[in-house]
């Protein structure tokens, strides 16, 4: 009885056995464990191609920049290939890591292409995350920003998991299937070899034999080179200062007398000078400053940064040297080398700064030298904040002219002033009020109020970029508007550009010229910049010249040591 209804059984349990699998579980969920193992295997291979093949730029990011084979990728798999066992999981581990540190240098790369309009310097640029927090922080609040940060250091932890486990997996998978992979390695290198060759190109301009990501590797190992040797090469330029020795009484003797305001108009960049918009604003008002008894001159310089870094380029023109990074700007400020502000002072003028930005402490204020400096705090604003921008350019020009430039009896001024109405987000825009009515900036809640909301800009380019105009107009008229209204005899108004904005509000590739412009009554004034062929009015043409942002020093206290 026993023995027959074991007889009976055993075919079943065979058949129950067969549809199991061998590890008993049901076929069913057997060929699903198999599917979602291919498929991770899948992804893991989608993710590396795709880093190694992603572009650094937004612009070049399409499906041709994607129709290429990567070496990298060839060549990795045969080296694990021919690795012995025990080294192949260290070596697997330690390509995921590199693979994962590429995919964040390129991510690097395109937001410092799309906020600096260059790529970003892994020995100099970490200094930029305290100037990014404290902008996330002014935008978004603490909280906000605090958040951000977070959200950075898990998706970084999070990538370089991501990674190293994709390589590891893939290579689980090669070692496996050693035979084919060994023939799909030579196959592919072949082909790669012949493709180079012959330039083959899928798609115009994408060559099918990739290799940018090595490309991107060997062009910056000179530059990481230059960036580990670049404070030992800018501490023998900051030795070299033609005017370090001149004598007090001979330093600007072609300014004696005069009032001379030095203004940066934030983001004012060669691009947008030539919108026909403001082209016209600035025509009209040569002819109201011509009206008014002034003429101007004007040119280009071009800046060592864009997109950001004002205080690059404001020491920059100040020391007339080359300053690029924060490295160097810390190492100029520690130096003794002579600012235009300094050279000023040592001349008799009273040296001042009107800072509306400075909402800190600004230890390097003593370097730049300055007899007195008006940081936010302390000039007496009670409106709203207009984005970035603590008080509109009108505000800080009618404190300008309440606290140093109105009051009888002075000595002559030098002040510098950035004006800070056109730095991003370009929403909410001021408006010019009437001067009588500007008092201590209350008159800017309305006006904020009724302003463009960023959410509402942000949403699309083209709005940008018009707002980023607008703000620039509003920063010009500022100008215009202060001259006609306080100008006097003994006013020189310099201003300028410090960087051209980031790429989304110049609508792409773009110089780093900006616009510099000088305006006076004073004929002889004049004269010194029209013999540096500076051209006629508050707008330089296609053919003005351009010089380095750093020789400005030079040239201005030359033309005026007489």
């Amino acid at each position: 009885m026993e023995n027959a209804l074991t007889t009976q059984l055993k075919p079943v349990e065979e058949s129950a056995a067969a549809d199991s699998g061998d590890d008993g579980a049901p076929a069913g969920r057997r060929r699903l464990r198999t599917a979602v193992s291919r498929a991770l295997t899948a992804l893991a291979g989608v993710l590396v191609l795709f880093i190694l093949l992603t572009p650094v730029t937004i612009r070049h990011i399409t499906p041709g920049a994607f129709a290429r084979v990567p070496v990298e990728a060839v060549v990795g798999a045969g080296l694990l290939l021919v690795l012995p066992g025990r080294a192949r999981k260290p070596v697997a581990t330690l390509a995921g890591l590199a693979l994962g540190l590429l995919i964040i240098l390129k991510v690097l790369d395109l937001a410092f292409h799309e906020t600096l309009a260059r790529p970003f310097d892994p020995v100099l640029d970490w200094t930029f995350v305290s100037a990014g927090m404290e902008f996330t922080t002014s935008t978004l609040g603490r909280a906000g920003a605090i958040a951000v940060l977070i959200v950075i250091i898990v998706s970084v932890a999070a990538v370089l998991g991501l990674t190293t486990w994709s390589v590891l997996r893939l290579t689980r998978t090669l070692i496996r299937h050693r035979r084919a992979t060994a023939a799909s390695v030579a196959v592919s290198a072949t082909a790669w070899i012949a493709c180079a060759a012959l330039g083959t190109q899928l798609v115009p301009g994408v060559p099918v034999a990739g290799m940018g990501a090595t490309k991107l590797v060997l062009k910056r190992v000179p530059k990481v080179r230059a960036s580990l040797l670049d404070d030992s090469t800018f501490a023998k330029a900051i030795r070299v200062d033609a005017f370090r020795t001149t004598p007090n009484d001979r330093l600007l003797r072609g300014l004696r007398g005069k009032d001379v305001v030095l203004t940066f108009v934030e983001s004012y960049g060669r691009t947008v000078a030539g919108t026909p918009e403001v082209r016209a604003l600035a025509d009209a008002g040569t002819r109201r400053l011509r009206a008014a008894g002034f003429a101007s001159r004007s040119a280009f310089l071009t800046s060592p940064t864009a997109g950001g870094g004002s205080w690059l380029a404001h020491a920059t023109l100040l020391s007339g040297l080359w300053v690029d990074n924060q490295q160097r700007y810390r190492k100029l400020v520690s130096s003794d080398r002579l600012t235009l502000n300094r050279a000023f002072q040592r001349a008799g003028w009273r040296s001042v700064a009107v800072m509306p930005g400075v909402v800190r402490a600004w230890p390097e204020a003593s370097f730049f030298g300055y007899d007195k400096v008006y940081a936010s705090r302390n000039l007496g604003y009670r409106g709203p904040r207009f984005g970035w921008s603590p008080m509109p350019d009108q505000y800080t020009l009618a404190q300008f002219q309440k606290l140093e430039h109105g009051p009888p009896g002075r000595a002559p001024v030098m002040a510098e002033m950035p004006l800070l109405s056109s730095h991003a987000p370009w929403a909410p825009i001021p408006r010019m009020v009437g001067w009588n009515e500007v008092g201590d900036g209350s008159v800017y809640h309305a006006v904020h109020a009724a302003g463009e909301k960023q959410q509402d800009v942000w949403k699309d380019p083209d709005r940008v970029r018009a707002e980023y105009r607008r703000s620039i107009e509003y920063s010009l008229e500022s100008l215009i508007s202060y001259v006609e209204r306080y100008g006097d005899d003994k006013l020189v108004l310099i201003f300028l550009g410090d960087h051209q904005p980031a790429p989304i509000a110049t609508g792409g590739a773009a110089t780093r010229d900006v616009p510099i412009t000088i305006v006076s009554r004073d004929p002889k004034v004049l004269g010194r910049v029209a013999a540096l062929n500076w051209q006629e009015g508050l707008l330089p043409g296609a053919g003005a010249p351009v010089w380095p942002m750093s020789s400005f020093r030079d040239r201005f206290l030359t033309a005026f040591a007489r």
